[in-house]
């Protein structure tokens, strides 16, 4: 399947299966070395992230939900963002590059209109592209999403969305609808 295709596929499954609403955030790691069929880490392609980031960002912004691009790990697996996302986050101050925070979050920063750079978040659902490792960028609880997608060129996809923790014994009653 193409890599457009594949990616608007993906963005608008992880909205319907994970219940996304407007304001959401869904974090997305992208390896566009394993996208190409290379080993991460060794072919950063920033043509191929434009393809990616325009198909992925295009779903997401139409819907109202934030897209928080994931750095490699030579940022600490960094989240470049919109500032209207995360309005008291404390920023940190990196720019990334194709080889120091990879393509995809290159291109997030930009095209965002107003990027920021923070060291952690906690979103609401994430796509995981070429096994970059996602999870600690999501909510306590997170709970696997089986995409019509699986690959994104050569990349394996992974995706999940949380819900929120059950507190209390066995008296609590708990609201299904978050389930």
């Amino acid at each position: 399947m193409e890599i457009s295709k594949a990616c608007i596929l993906a963005a608008n499954d992880i909205i319907e299966k994970a219940q996304l609403e407007k304001g959401d955030i869904v974090v997305v790691g992208c390896s566009t070395s394993e996208v190409l069929g290379s080993k991460i880490g060794s072919n950063s392609s920033p043509e191929t992230a434009k393809v990616l980031f325009e198909s992925i960002y295009g779903v997401f912004k139409e819907n109202g939900i934030f897209l928080a691009a994931q750095c490699c790990e030579h940022l600490n697996r960094a989240i470049i963002i919109e500032r209207d996302a995360v309005p008291f986050a404390e920023t940190v101050n990196v720019v990334p590059q194709p080889k120091a925070g990879g393509s995809f979050a290159t291109e997030a920063y930009n095209h965002f209109d107003n990027p920021v750079a923070v060291e952690e978040i906690k979103a609401d659902a994430g796509i995981d592209i070429g096994s970059t490792l996602i999870g600690m960028h999501l909510k306590k609880v997170a709970v696997p999403v089986r995409l019509e997608v699986k690959t994104i060129g050569e990349a394996p996809v992974t995706a999940a969305r949380t819900r929120p923790k059950f507190i209390g014994g066995i008296r609590a009653k708990y609201d299904e609808a978050l389930l």
